[in-house]
């Protein structure tokens, strides 16, 4: 039988102010990548989303970001890499002590936003991830890309990886994300969405913004928990790859 993770970005409320529907969406996922505090979340929204990840079932994994919470994390940072080390180890230890506390644990790492893109490139930012990962726990699954550095980096570093496709994302004829700023970059019909995403698990390729065929070997799908109409996209998603025969499992 066919079968694929669902993640999504979840976690990222501050204090009074909120994000998304975390429990609707942790119903729909099987993989949670909680905010760790640095471009959004707090330690009580993250201690409530590992708790009712752990409820459910779903597993969770550290989504760490550059200190940016004035831009939510999607502004690159110019950081030294022995720094990016030390955040990137605060942030998995700080999410997988309340991970633990709920009684599960942080099972993998997803870099969020403008450091997940940077990775896909940036030789001495994507080392300075891996190298703390494997300092903190060389079982944890690196998530990315395919192709990006980060994973081959992190492979060869003896760590796992997995790598993710977007639903509700365009992506460049090299297979990197469309910009947000550019037309077609973000994805809002949930049909068109979940058709993408059958083809996905079934064929290998997705449609670049150009109209050129990408071929994409993804063990995860993600559906954003921020965009508008994110958990209706989710559960469209989940029903359609159901239907088809696929089983949502997550993969860590």
């Amino acid at each position: 039988m066919m079968c694929i993770d669902l993640n999504s970005d979840l976690g990222e409320a501050f204090g009074s102010w909120t994000m998304g529907d975390d429990e609707a969406m942790l119903d729909v996922v099987s993989s949670a990548n909680v905010a760790c505090g640095f471009h959004a979340g707090d330690p009580s929204v993250a201690r409530r989303t590992c708790a009712e990840a752990a409820r459910r079932g779903v597993t969770v994994g550290a989504h760490v970001a550059y200190r940016d919470l004035p831009g939510f994390g999607r502004r690159f940072i110019d950081v030294d890499p022995t720094e990016l080390v030390a955040d990137v180890l605060y942030q998995i230890g700080a999410l997988d002590a309340m991970a633990r506390a709920a009684r599960t644990s942080v099972r993998y790492v997803k870099p969020h936003g403008a450091l997940y893109n940077t990775i896909v490139h940036h030789e001495k930012q994507a080392a300075a991830v891996v190298e703390a990962i494997r300092e903190y726990d060389d079982s944890l699954v690196l998530m990315g890309l395919p192709g990006a550095l980060s994973l081959q980096l992190a492979e060869k570093a003896g760590l796992p990886t997995v790598v993710e496709a977007f639903a509700d994302r365009g992506y460049l004829p090299d297979g990197t994300l469309a910009p947000r700023r550019e037309p077609g970059a973000v994805l809002h019909d949930p049909v068109q969405v979940a058709d993408r995403m059958v083809r996905l698990v079934r064929d290998g390729t997705l449609e670049a913004v150009d109209g050129s065929q990408l071929r994409i070997g993804a063990h995860s799908i993600c559906t954003h928990g921020d965009s508008p109409g994110a958990v209706e996209m989710a559960r469209a998603v989940r029903e359609r790859l159901l239907g088809a025969g696929v089983q949502i499992r997550a993969f860590a």
